[in-house]
C-alpha cells in the first residue's frame, strides 16, 4: 500500500501496526530460511489444487465454449469477478450456469476504482455494503468463498487510494460474511511482497476480521523462468544468496498465514503474458505451454499453496485461448477480469491449455516423493499415486540432459512417456529439455535415478523447435546430436553423417576453403535437397591451445544457430554436429546445416551502393537500410552480441512477395545477453556490419539504428568504427593485401 498522512487516531495507530509488521518482516531476516528453496518431500497435493480464472461476455453461446473448455481442462475450480455492472448482466448468467453445472466458484467481489478512491464517503460504502449484502445472500450458500481485494498494493489498478480505504471496504465484507456464513479469502496482493501480507494480516488480526484463506498472486514472470531466483531482488548475480524462487515464495506465504492463524494460503492468479516471452524469444506460445506446466508442478510441490489459480483462461495476451482479436485488453486483467473479448468463432485454444489440462490429470491427488536434479538446469521431481509413480523432468532453457545417464535401460524400458501436452510418446525421447516430460510406471516398480545427472556440457538446442526432436548419438568415440522427424530418420541422418562415413568435400561441392572447409552434400533424409558441411581446416598453433580449452568449433556453431533461432533470428537450420566425446581434437569435428543456397549477402548490396549504384538487385538503398536496420534493432534487442557481424554472414532472401528476410551464417563467435545487448558490443557488431560502406553511408546507416534509440552517430559511437578499420588496414598491410577504397 501507498503510505498516506492518516486522518485521525484510529488511522494512525492502524498505519502503525501495518507498517510494524510490514518493515519488521523486512528487518527482521524473515526471508531467511535455509533450504526452504527445496521442496520437501511427503506433501500431498490437494484434489483440487489447480483453479482457472474465468469470464463470459453477453453472447450466450461464450458460456457453453468456456464451460467445454473448463471439461477439457478438467477442472472444477473457477474464479470468477463479480463487479457492480455484474447483475442484470452476462457475469450473474455465467455465475448461475457455473453454479448450476456444480463448479466450485471462488467469487471475486470488486468495487469500481472510481467507488474504490471514495471507499471513506458515507453514501460510497453503503453501496458497497449493498453490493456485497445482495451477492452473498443470492449465492452465499453455493459459493466455494468469496475473495475481497485486487492487487491491493496496485493502487492505479484497484483503486484504493490508502490503507483505510481497502481495510474500510474489507471490514464491510467481512462483517456481512461472517453473518452468512461464507468463507473469506484475501487480501490479494499481487506478486511477492510479503512484507505488505505481514501488514495486512497484522492489522486485520487487531481488528479481529482475518480471512478464512490467505490469497496472493504468486507471480514469478520477472524472474523469467519459473525454476530462477527472482533478479528483481539484490539483482541476477546476487539470487543465490536469497534463493528466492517459485518453491521458496510459496513457502513463505504459506508459512506466513499460518503465523496468523490462517492455515489456507491460495495463489488466486498468475500468467506469463505472450508479449513478455516474444520480447526476447521466439514462438511464444510453447513457451507459455512450458511455463505454465513448470510452473503448477513446482506449486504442488512447495507445498505453500492450497490451491494454485491460472488466468485468464480467455485474452490476447495471456489466455490460455486466444481471443482472436489482436489487441491486448483495456485494462489489466489481473485487477479485473471482467468479459472475455472478440467473437467466440475466433477463439482458438494455445498449447498451454493442453499443457495445463495434463498436468491437472497426473499431479493433483499425488503425494510430492521428492526432487532428484543436482543442479537448478535439470529438475526431476517425483510423485506417486494410488496407481502410479511418476517423473516430472525437464531443463531450464537451452539446456539438454541425456535421458540415459539418468535412469537404467530397465527402467527406461519399463516408462511410459508422455509428453507435456498429454501425448502418450510413440518413442522414448533421447533428451530432457526445455519442455516438460512425463515418466510414469506402477507403483509396485521401484525407480531409482542414477546420482549425479546434470545436463550435457557445453551443448545448447532450441527446445521448442518444430517438426521433430533431438536425438544424441555416442559410440565411445564420437558425440553427435542430430534434429530428425523421428528415430529412423535420425538414425539415416547419423549413418551418413557421421565423421566415419561423411563425403569428403571436393572441386565441384567445395564452397570455401580457408580456415574453414564448406562444401555441400547430398541430404540423405530427403533426396534432392543439400547440406553445408563445415569442418575446421587449419589452427594457427596459438589457436589450437586456445581452442582446445573451448567447446569444439563445431558445437560452437550448432549452440549459435540454435540459440539464435530461439531468439527468433533466422540461421540455416542444424542438422547434426560431431565431435570427439570426452576428449579435445580442435581439427576433427562437423557441423552441418541446412544449406541456404546461391543468394547474396549484405556484403554484396554494400559493394553495390559504395560504388553509387542507388539500387541493387531491385532493392534501393533507403529501403535496404531500413530492412537491415530493422533486423540488427531486433538481433540486439534480443540480447545477441554476434561478434562477426560482417556483411558476408548476412545472407538476404529475397522473397517472392517482394519482402526480404535476412539469416545469419557463421554463428559459432555468438554470445547471448539475458537482456538487451550493451551499447558497447552493439557498436562492435556494426563497426564490422559497415565495413564495406564509406563514411558518409555509415552516418546514412546508422542515423535510421540510433535514431530508434534517439541516439546521434557522434564521435562516442564513431570511435569504435574507426578502430575497427584501423585494425583491419593494419592486418592487411601485414598481409601485403591492398587498402580497401572506401
Amino acid at each position: 500500500m501507498h503510505p498516506t498522512i492518516p486522518r485521525s487516531s484510529n488511522e494512525l495507530r492502524d498505519s502503525a501496526v501495518f507498517w510494524r509488521a510490514a518493515l519488521g518482516y523486512l528487518f527482521r531476516g524473515r526471508f531467511r530460511w535455509p533450504g526452504g528453496h527445496v521442496a520437501p518431500a511427503g506433501t500431498r497435493v490437494p484434489d483440487d489444487f489447480s483453479g482457472i480464472c474465468v469470464a463470459s461476455m453477453d453472447d450466450p453461446a461464450c458460456d457453453d465454449l468456456m464451460l467445454g473448455y473448463l471439461r477439457q481442462l478438467g477442472i472444477d475450480a473457477v474464479r470468477l469477478d463479480y463487479g457492480y455492472s455484474g447483475p442484470d448482466n452476462h457475469p450473474e448468467r455465467f455465475l448461475n450456469r457455473l453454479l448450476d453445472d456444480g463448479f466450485k466458484v471462488l467469487l471475486r467481489l470488486i468495487p469500481p476504482p472510481e467507488e474504490a478512491r471514495q471507499m471513506l464517503k458515507p453514501g460510497t460504502q453503503q453501496r458497497w455494503r449493498q453490493f456485497v449484502a445482495k451477492a452473498l445472500l443470492d449465492y452465499g450458500e453455493r459459493l466455494e468463498g468469496v475473495e475481497i481485494g485486487n492487487t491491493v498494493n496496485r493502487r492505479a489498478w484497484a483503486g484504493f487510494t490508502t490503507l483505510n480505504h481497502f481495510m474500510q471496504a474489507w471490514n464491510i465484507a467481512h462483517e456481512l460474511a461472517r453473518e452468512q456464513g461464507v468463507t473469506l479469502a484475501g487480501p490479494n496482493v499481487s506478486d511477492f511482497e510479503p512484507p505488505l501480507n505481514a501488514g495486512f494480516l497484522a492489522l486485520m488480526a487487531k481488528r479481529d476480521c482475518l480471512p478464512d484463506i490467505h490469497t496472493d498472486n504468486l507471480f514469478v514472470e520477472r524472474a523469467f523462468e519459473p525454476e530462477f531466483y527472482d533478479r528483481k531482488i539484490l539483482g541476477r548475480r546476487l539470487g543465490p544468496l536469497h534463493k528466492l524462487n517459485l518453491v521458496k515464495k510459496a513457502r513463505l506465504l504459506g508459512r506466513l498465514g499460518a503465523e496468523y492463524g490462517v492455515d489456507r494460503t491460495w495463489s488466486t492468479t498468475a500468467f506469463w503474458t505472450i508479449k513478455r516471452i516474444v520480447r526476447r524469444l521466439a514462438r511464444g506460445e510453447e513457451k507459455q505451454a512450458d511455463y505454465i506446466a513448470r510452473y503448477m508442478v513446482l506449486a504442488a510441490a512447495s507445498g505453500g499453496l492450497e490451491r494454485a489459480y491460472w488466468g485468464p483462461l480467455v485474452s490476447q495476451r495471456e489466455g490460455l485461448v486466444d481471443d482472436g482479436t489482436g489487441r491486448e485488453a483495456d485494462h489489466e486483467l489481473v485487477a479485473f477480469y471482467d468479459g472475455n473479448n472478440g467473437s467466440v468463432e475466433n477463439y482458438r485454444v494455445r498449447p498451454a491449455l493442453h499443457a495445463y489440462a495434463n498436468f491437472i490429470r497426473l499431479i493433483p491427488g499425488a503425494t510430492y516423493t521428492g526432487g532428484h536434479g543436482t543442479e537448478r538446469s535439470l529438475q526431476i521431481h517425483s510423485f506417486e499415486t494410488a496407481e502410479h509413480r511418476l517423473h516430472v523432468l525437464w531443463t531450464i532453457n537451452a539446456r539438454a540432459a541425456d535421458l540415459k545417464a539418468l535412469y537404467s535401460e530397465a527402467d527406461l524400458a519399463a516408462a511410459e512417456p508422455i509428453g507435456r501436452d498429454g501425448e502418450v510418446l510413440d518413442e522414448l525421447p533421447c533428451l530432457v529439455t526445455e519442455s516438460p516430460l512425463y515418466l510414469r510406471w506402477p507403483l509396485s516398480r521401484p525407480v531409482a535415478v542414477i546420482p549425479g545427472g546434470r545436463v550435457l556440457k557445453d551443448v545448447r538446442i532450441d527446445g521448442n523447435r518444430p517438426g521433430g526432436r533431438y536425438y544424441l548419438h555416442r559410440d565411445g568415440r564420437w558425440l553427435g546430436l542430430v534434429f530428425a522427424a523421428d528415430r529412423q530418420q535420425a538414425d539415416l541422418l547419423i549413418d551418413a553423417l557421421h565423421p566415419d562415413r561423411i563425403t569428403p568435400p571436393s572441386d565441384d561441392n567445395k564452397l570455401r576453403k580457408s580456415r574453414n572447409v564448406i562444401w555441400t552434400l547430398d541430404d540423405p533424409s530427403q533426396p534432392g535437397k543439400l547440406l553445408a558441411a563445415k569442418k575446421p581446416h587449419r589452427l594457427k598453433f596459438n589457436k589450437r591451445i586456445t581452442d582446445a580449452l573451448k567447446p569444439a568449433k563445431s558445437l560452437r556453431s550448432w549452440n549459435g544457430a540454435c540459440e539464435l533461432l530461439r531468439h527468433g533470428i533466422d540461421s540455416p537450420l542444424p542438422v547434426a554436429t560431431f565431435s570427439r566425446d570426452g576428449g579435445v581434437d580442435t581439427l576433427n569435428n562437423w557441423y552441418i546445416c541446412e544449406y541456404a543456397g546461391d543468394v547474396p549477402s549484405v556484403k554484396d548490396f554494400f559493394l553495390a551502393y559504395s560504388a553509387g549504384e542507388l539500387e541493387y538487385l531491385g532493392v534501393s538503398r533507403g529501403r535496404f537500410f531500413d530492412l537491415l536496420c530493422r533486423f540488427v534493432l531486433r538481433l540486439h534487442e534480443v540480447g545477441v552480441y554476434f561478434r562477426d557481424l560482417t556483411g558476408g554472414n548476412i545472407l538476404v532472401h529475397q522473397q517472392g512477395d517482394g519482402e526480404i528476410r535476412f539469416s545469419l551464417i557463421d554463428t559459432g563467435r555468438a554470445r547471448f545477453y539475458p537482456g538487451a545487448t550493451p551499447f558497447s558490443k552493439r557498436m562492435a557488431d556494426l563497426a564490422r556490419t559497415c565495413y564495406k560502406l564509406d563514411w558518409p553511408l555509415r552516418e546514412e546507416f546508422m542515423g535510421r539504428y540510433l535514431g530508434a534509440h534517439g541516439k546521434r552517430f557522434n564521435w562516442r559511437y564513431r570511435l569504435p568504427f574507426a578502430m575497427f578499420d584501423w585494425k583491419l588496414n593494419i592486418k592487411r598491410k601485414l598481409k601485403g593485401k591492398k587498402r580497401p577504397v572506401k
